[in-house]
């Protein structure tokens, strides 16, 4: 849909993500962590992985790229918001709570899916960005306005970014004088 920045830049961005998504890896075996957020913590690395892998099990290039944008701004802006609000953590007063990353970038994720391979693939992948996002408030990791915010931000860029891979999608519309269902169709 939209392609701001070269493929170069974004593929070594994504691959960077990972990287440090990787390196999380180990800080699961924490003892101090609970399982609740263990298994946030390993969800927050699966649902982004299972949404850019359908990209090449499907051969969609295209989805790829729309990932990788959408994927790269819930990134930058997650990290330029924590860095620029500098909230408190509300367990151990550790810095960068706001937005929530992990909420962030499994919305994102769930919205890909979402926006291009349809409601009925993204239902397990909202249940799942949701219990990440309840994992971190649970673990007193964030605010529950932490993980709305990131779970916005990661939603609208997933969503922003992203076309229907199906040539027929049907989108609800609610609104509070209107309820129905845009249908959208690729000729």
């Amino acid at each position: 849909m939209h392609n701001y920045a070269p493929k170069k830049i974004l593929n070594s961005l994504f691959a960077a993500s990972l990287i440090a998504s990787c390196l999380t890896v180990s800080s699961l075996a924490s003892e101090n962590k609970t399982d609740v957020q263990k298994t946030g913590d390993l969800f927050l690395l699966l649902l982004p992985a299972a949404a850019y892998g359908n990209t090449y099990w499907q051969n969609d290039v295209a989805g790829r790229d729309q990932f990788h944008n959408g994927f790269a701004t819930t990134l930058g802006t997650t990290y330029l918001l924590k860095y620029s609000v500098d909230a408190k953590r509300p367990e151990d007063n550790g810095e960068h709570s706001f937005p929530s990353g992990h909420a962030a970038l499994t919305f994102h994720s769930a919205a890909f899916i979402h926006q291009r391979y349809g409601l009925d693939y993204a239902i397990p992948a909202y249940i799942t960005a949701s219990f990440v996002a309840w994992s971190r408030v649970d673990s007193k990791q964030h605010y529950t306005k932490d993980v709305v915010a990131g779970s916005a931000i990661g939603a609208i860029s997933g969503f922003y970014f992203t076309s229907p891979h199906k040539k027929t999608t049907f989108m609800p519309i609610v609104q509070s004088d209107l309820f129905g269902i845009q249908i959208t169709h690729k000729w």
